[in-house]
């Protein structure tokens, strides 16, 4: 598990969050995007959350993604799966995706995930432009990613203000606690903002960046000065911009637009935060404080270690920006829903059997089901077989129920395996067995079977 234990307060953890926004410009992906990712990096990360913009969404090209999935969240899956990391979630309007990737370590403690998308391009009805959104239950604690895709030029910057407080308004969860953006714990607001850097002409602002003196920058940046005058985004921090604008580049290349246009560079690309501030308390004796009471028992500490760009990369014309975090709190759960019980030894030679048991107050459903995974998968439909759940009726719990996989389903060859319990009302999964090995079977043995002779994909 990579999460760090924190000495300095009994009880609390530290998470390695990893977050990306990066404006595609509707490109295909790069071949590699491990250095964007940071894979080398200690200690592990715990949550990757990428949020893309522009991806592309003509007509034929968003139909085949919505069967298929797209070619990013594929380069992705393909690149974080080996590494221990699956897909946990993922929502699409159009060119705008946030993707959610978590340590298989974590899955059964994240729950309640909901998301939702609101469009503000052509009025409303076009989702070129707006934001997309995740919420889910981290370990007991409420968060909330929001990508947005805000009005671009110079002169929208109080449109841009309007539309995230239209984006806020109108995205709604069905959760009692936390049916709006802002009643989460933590919030992460990101995307392609749009800001402008006002007033300095092309000479100063290139001047400065090229001698990396941002700070002369700072003070005409949009984005910073609305927040002297927004109470909403003086909620909301960010970390020192110390890095190179990222828009617009000449494609592959990090040199600055040069086309007729010559657009001024600009910090477009944004990743903030935000702690729900605590409960104000008042004599009404029908007021409630316990979420100030929550958040003085469960408090969450965030501490950016990283904000950045990546300039290596050049299929478009923003840079990718980067922000790593410690997200530090004490853990509200820390009992999986269910249990998973592997009987025996596994192969294609014989029936399985296995037994799962409800733990704890679990809406479950008779459409859940139990898939086999070979370690590595990428996602929840990544599964080799699967089994339904007792399907006469909803298991009690404490309940030890017996489940048996065919043979015919099972792998040839040999090979590391989870199961995994699908939640269909939380749509997700929300507990693994141990890791435990399918042995090779005889026929396999007999005949010499290699992985690409089996039904032409590995089993």
């Amino acid at each position: 598990m990579s999460a760090q234990n924190v000495g300095s307060r009994d009880g609390h953890q530290a998470f390695r969050l990893h977050m990306v926004t990066w404006n595609v410009g509707t490109a295909e992906p790069p071949a590699d995007v491990r250095s964007l990712l940071q894979l080398d990096s200690q200690p592990a990360t715990d949550l990757f959350v990428i949020g893309l913009q522009e991806v592309n969404a003509t007509p034929v090209q968003y139909i085949s993604d919505l069967i298929y999935e797209d070619s990013w969240s594929h380069l992705l899956m393909d690149t974080l799966a080996p590494m221990g990391y699956i897909k946990v979630t993922s929502v699409r309007m159009q060119g705008l995706l946030l993707i959610l990737f978590a340590k298989q370590v974590h899955l059964p403690f994240i729950r309640d995930i909901q998301s939702t998308y609101t469009r503000t391009g052509l009025f409303g009805y076009w989702g070129n432009k707006g934001g997309v959104s995740v919420r889910f239950s981290f370990y007991g604690h409420m968060l909330c990613f929001l990508n947005c895709h805000l009005a671009a030029h110079m002169n929208y910057a109080l449109q841009r203000m309007d539309e995230f407080e239209y984006i806020l308004d109108r995205q709604d969860f069905d959760m009692y606690n936390t049916p709006q953006v802002l009643d989460h714990k933590l919030v992460f607001w990101f995307g392609d903002l749009n800001f402008r850097i006002a007033d300095h002409g092309m000479h100063f602002l290139r001047s400065s960046v090229n001698n990396s003196r941002f700070n002369l920058l700072w003070d005409r940046d949009q984005l910073t000065m609305m927040k002297k005058k927004e109470p909403i985004l003086q909620e909301f921090e960010e970390g020192p911009l110390c890095f190179k604008p990222t828009y617009k580049f000449d494609r592959f290349s990090e040199t600055y637009d040069t086309s007729g246009k010559k657009r001024k560079p600009a910090w477009t690309d944004r990743i903030l935060w935000r702690i729900k501030p605590k409960a104000i308390e008042t004599v009404d004796e029908n007021s409630s404080t316990s979420s100030s009471a929550d958040d003085d028992e469960y408090p969450i500490k965030v501490m950016q270690d990283m904000y950045t760009c990546d300039v290596s990369y050049g299929v478009s014309d923003h840079k990718p920006v980067i922000a790593t975090f410690d997200l530090e709190m004490r853990k509200k759960v820390e009992t999986p829903l269910v249990k998973l019980t592997v009987e025996g030894h596994w192969s294609a030679d014989e029936d399985a059997t296995f037994t799962y048991t409800i733990l704890e107050n679990l809406e479950s459903s008779t459409w859940d089901w139990i898939g086999l995974y070979k370690i590595g998968f990428r996602s929840a439909s990544h599964y080799s077989t699967f089994a339904w759940v007792k399907d006469d009726e909803v298991a009690a719990n404490g309940e030890v129920v017996t489940v048996q996989m065919n043979k015919n389903e099972l792998p040839l060859l040999a090979g590391d395996y989870v199961l995994g319990y699908y939640s269909t009302n939380m749509q997700t999964l929300i507990a693994f067995s141990p890791t435990f090995l399918i042995l090779e079977s005889r026929l396999a043995v007999m005949e010499g079977l290699l992985p690409e002779n089996i039904n032409g994909h590995e089993k």
